[in-house]
């Protein structure tokens, strides 16, 4: 993993560099520029801050930075919302790293288990930070059975994006998931940049995907809350699902995952025929509504 002068640095460098003068309203003098994108002195210039200030930034300086230079840098470069959180949590996890690894939570409160299984007609699961799958209804494992179903543990749904072929028949949208996966991650690593689980599931996708690799090296960032999802599922067949997701508040660093299907729609009667299948397959099934292994081997 990346120091955070390093992270500091190339997350600023990228977005600088995906900004073309026009886009930002400058005039572009001369042919021949040898930066892509904007200069560091038009960044300094369109956030009204000194050229050496914002020099000093990009190397990875932000401790002290003020919240109206943040502001003013994140309209320059013309961040998201993602983004712009991003660079605030960047900002105040500035200065000498804590000692002590921050570990995600594998486990549920036995609360959490009696409401998953409570929703009878709606997928649903619980993940950390890291995307391992720490809980699941009979209908979750049942919609997400191949990722289920890799041998790996703990159950990883990043595992399965890049390391297991199956995942591109999975999922239709297989680029836009690769993209998002790897900028989720990314956007955990300033939260726990020390946790031991997370630096070796990022070494083992680096060392083993290429996918992953170049996904990583955009430095992108992205929060996933709700929207659309697609799956191609082996027993049911193509699905349209909508999704939310929710952080528990009373577990902090969990975040349960929610799938419906409006009413009348293709996907709602798939929905049905995967609920009538995850019951003839309810023993097999059984094992894996409890709390991931905490074990990182694969």
């Amino acid at each position: 993993m990346a120091t955070h002068s390093d992270e500091v640095r190339e997350f600023l460098s990228t977005r600088r560099a995906r900004i073309t003068p026009e886009q930002a309203g400058l005039p572009a003098f001369g042919g021949n520029r040898r930066v892509k994108g904007l200069r560091r002195e038009e960044v300094a210039m369109l956030a009204g801050v000194s050229v050496d200030y914002y020099v000093r930034l990009e190397r990875g300086n932000l401790a002290g930075a003020s919240e109206s230079v943040l502001e003013s840098l994140s309209r320059a470069l013309r961040l998201d919302p993602a983004e712009h959180d991003y660079l605030l949590d960047l900002a105040r996890t500035a200065g000498p790293a804590a000692k002590r690894a921050k570990r995600m939570p594998t486990t549920v409160r036995p609360v959490v288990h009696q409401m998953l299984e409570a929703m009878h007609t709606v997928p649903a699961w619980v993940r950390n930070g890291r995307h391992d799958i720490v809980a699941a209804n009979t209908l979750g494992r049942a919609l997400y059975a191949p990722v289920f179903d890799d041998p790996r543990r703990p159950v990883n749904t990043a595992r399965f994006v890049y390391l297991n072929p199956a995942a591109r028949s999975f999922w239709p949208d297989y680029d836009e998931v690769t993209h998002n996966c790897a900028a989720m991650l990314r956007s955990q690593t300033v939260h726990t940049p020390h946790d031991p689980e997370l630096i070796t599931l990022i070494g083992e996708l680096s060392t083993h995907s290429e996918t992953f690799r170049t996904r990583w090296a955009s430095h992108d960032v992205k929060r996933h809350f709700s929207g659309v999802k697609r799956i191609n599922h082996p027993v049911v067949g193509l699905l349209e699902l909508n999704y939310e997701s929710m952080a528990l508040t009373g577990d902090p660093g969990l975040v349960m995952n929610v799938y419906t299907a409006p009413v009348g729609t293709p996907s709602a009667d798939g929905l049905a025929l995967l609920a009538s299948w995850a019951a003839t397959q309810r023993n097999e099934f059984a094992a894996d509504v409890v709390d991931a292994p905490t074990s990182t081997e694969t």
